[in-house]
């Protein structure tokens, strides 16, 4: 179809404006990645999956794919009515048939997919927070895949890659996925199982994810290059893929074999904590170790590619290399390290061992994580109004720049609400997108080495999290909750907002007839009763100190 025949069909047709995770799930299902899916799924074949991880055609397929939208669209939509799916550039990817409009029991898709409601499973997190009430199923028609700009010689379909191995003369290809840097012990295992197998080697990494990461993409990329460089030229290939990861553990597992399946893969390396999401110490905290690898060798008989276990190995000082676990001898000397270990050397200065990764790859990853007093960083402080937070700020602010060395914003509740978001109401939606604008403004200011002070109310756990994993996601973020009784608030009541809101003349004002949810964990408590701004800053300047943000 032309771009003006299209444009012509598609005129008075509804518009999705697809998200970035819907963007990577419609280019998969139109590419053939997501095969033997033509769409999204369907009502009855959404059921049967989360249920009994089957489509109803009875074809094996462990993750639910579904086009969530808003409640607004979903009610203008009928039965049979074609709509435009555009990417963020506006331009049309596809056309699709809504055979669907239904309303999901979110709950029990992420008891019977993720195995918890744990909102900090950031795959929960996003099905319960994010993703909107409805869900739309129907056939798509492709009219144009999605533009990449990036690492392009990398970037394949899977007709394109199956044709490349063809080419090659490969028969037997072990795919590795990942989503983080290749280490070496990575290297040694994905070497281990290729010359095992007598199979090729495709390093396989995605390109999105639920799980913030210190490594932007473009990062891990050029880690993945170095990596390349490493192994025979001849028996392996890298190439992206752009799925979006939920980091569902063993379903997870057995969907990203199905999808190398479609790639042209024979087999395909299950992972200890396979696609398992990290907890709030950097380890792997809702699936067991073997999880991931029990259930795929449950339905392998079935899944039309064969799956290896990741070998365990270790490091022997005395050998200087990756031996089995198994195979070490009594009196030598064994190193084991994870990534959260390698971060949280990154943050703090220290050393890197010269067996944990290539020098090549730590210099990309040193640029991407520096120590922390180089890092940019945000202090988001929230309290009730009146409870002193933008004194505080102000005070930190002006300590901040006598210092120097760092850039320094102050983005006050007030100041952002006459500048930033002057339309919006105080109503909880609106609130949250309020404080989403802050928290973006703070996020490009820390991911380009500034600090950013943010005072708002922000009464609502939920989307301070948001916030803290937007900004973490690029920096450092430090919540610093002014605890200030709202008694002594109402005392000070200096722009006259509280008793406004008692003689019922201010609407949803938080701590009066809206709900102020207390920080459960900040990095720190000020009460401004008794103590001045000065001190407030002052302790705030020691936190910072003891957090590494600023030197001594």
């Amino acid at each position: 179809m032309s771009q003006t025949k299209q444009s012509a069909n598609t005129a008075d047709l509804p518009i999705w404006n697809l998200t970035p995770r819907q963007l990577s799930d419609t280019e998969l299902l139109l590419n053939g990645a997501f095969t033997p899916l033509r769409g999204f799924l369907t009502q009855q074949d959404y059921v049967s999956v989360v249920d009994g991880m089957r489509l109803t055609s009875g074809e094996l397929w462990p993750m639910p794919v579904t086009l969530d939208v808003s409640r607004q669209f979903a009610q203008t939509l009928t039965h049979g009515q074609q709509i435009v799916l555009r990417d963020p550039e506006f331009v049309v990817i596809a056309l699709m048939t809504v055979t669907d409009i239904w309303q999901p029991d979110k709950l029990h898709e992420a008891w019977q997919v993720y195995g918890t409601t744990d909102p900090y499973h950031p795959g929960v997190d996003h099905l319960l927070h994010r993703s909107g009430e409805y869900y739309l199923g129907g056939k798509l028609e492709l009219v144009e895949l999605p533009q990449h700009y990036d690492f392009l010689h990398r970037r394949h379909t899977p007709a394109e890659l199956k044709a490349h191995f063809h080419q090659l003369g490969w028969r037997r290809i072990l795919a590795c996925h990942t989503h983080r840097p290749i280490h070496c012990l990575q290297q040694a295992q994905t070497t281990w199982r290729a010359r095992e197998l007598e199979a090729n080697l495709l390093l396989h990494p995605t390109t999105g994810g639920l799980q913030n990461h210190c490594f932007d993409h473009f990062t891990q990329m050029r880690c993945h290059e170095h990596t390349l460089s490493t192994y025979p030229e001849q028996t392996t290939a890298l190439s992206l893929i752009n799925l979006a990861m939920r980091m569902a553990g063993p379903r997870e597992a057995l969907w990203h074999a199905l999808i190398r399946k479609n790639y042209g893969c024979t087999h395909f390396m299950v992972e200890r904590h396979h696609a398992s999401p990290m907890d709030t110490n950097g380890q792997p905290g809702f699936y067991t170790p073997e999880a991931a690898l029990r259930l795929c060798s449950e339905y392998a008989a079935e899944m039309g590619i064969e799956i290896v276990e990741a070998p365990a190995l270790t490091y022997v000082s005395e050998r200087a290399e990756y031996v089995p676990a198994r195979q070490t001898n009594t009196g030598e000397t064994t190193a084991n390290m994870d990534e959260a270990a390698l971060l949280r050397r990154l943050r703090n200065g220290q050393p890197v061992p010269a067996w944990f990764t290539l020098p090549a790859i730590l210099q990309e990853i040193r640029k991407a994580c520096p120590p922390r007093h180089q890092q940019g960083f945000t202090v988001f402080f929230t309290g009730l109004s009146g409870s002193g937070k933008s004194t505080v700020a102000n005070a930190l602010r002006i300590k901040l720049l006598e210092m120097g060395g760092r850039p320094v914003t102050l983005l006050d509740g007030d100041v952002v609400r006459k500048n930033l978001s002057s339309e919006l109401t105080f109503s909880k939606e609106h609130r949250d997108l309020n404080i989403r604008r802050i928290g973006f403004v703070a996020s490009e200011i820390t991911k380009n080495g500034g600090i950013a002070i943010c005072a708002p109310i922000a009464p609502y756990t939920r989307i301070r999290r948001e916030v803290r994993e937007m900004i973490e996601a690029v920096g450092g973020f430090v919540e610093v909750y002014v605890s200030t009784p709202l008694e002594e608030c109402e005392r000070r009541d200096r722009k006259g907002l509280y008793a406004k809101a008692r003689a019922g003349l201010l609407k949803q004002f938080t701590g009066i007839d809206d709900p102020y949810e207390v920080p459960e964990n900040p990095e720190l408590r000020l009460d401004t009763t008794e103590i001045s701004a000065d001190e407030c800053a002052h302790q705030l300047l020691l936190k910072l100190e003891k957090l590494g943000y600023i030197e001594e």
